[in-house]
């Protein structure tokens, strides 16, 4: 594959792994931080963990429906009915408040290491890192 032949849904696919990869990892790096640092920690761990995986579904959601706002503007010939982008827009900025309330609750009352949130911040970021360079290297080989 090249990168003139990636389409929507490989776009698509591949945020889709980036959010399999941050459960994952978070499947595999709770209980060891449980283990080696205390369950407050483990808590922050999944606390950014969570919100890194749901942000990563959010974004998924709000370019499907640029997408398909973009496909069916278009398509002038059969102006099919749009959906609005209201309501995706609406969960995207509710996420965000939701994710900066988690951040403030979890760093008020739990006393784990800040290590630990920023790790679990970081998996959306390092899944997608990671899916770009699989990515790159199939388009070079």
């Amino acid at each position: 594959m090249t990168i003139a032949e990636f389409t929507d849904d490989d776009a698509r696919r591949s945020i889709l792994n980036a959010v399999r990869m941050v459960a994952i990892a978070s499947v595999i790096g709770i209980p060891l931080l449980w283990w080696k640092l205390g369950w407050q920690s483990a808590a922050l761990f999944a606390v950014g963990a969570l919100i890194s995986g749901t942000g990563l579904f959010e974004w998924l959601r709000l370019m499907s429906a640029l997408m398909a706002r973009m496909s069916a503007a278009e398509a002038d010939a059969n102006p099919a009915p749009i959906k609005p982008i209201a309501p995706v827009l609406t969960g995207f900025f509710l996420r965000l408040g939701g994710a900066v309330i988690a951040l403030y609750v979890s760093l008020k009352y739990l006393q784990g290491s800040v290590f630990a949130l920023a790790a679990g911040l970081a998996l959306g970021a390092a899944a997608l890192l990671f899916e770009g360079l699989r990515l790159v290297r199939s388009w070079t080989t």
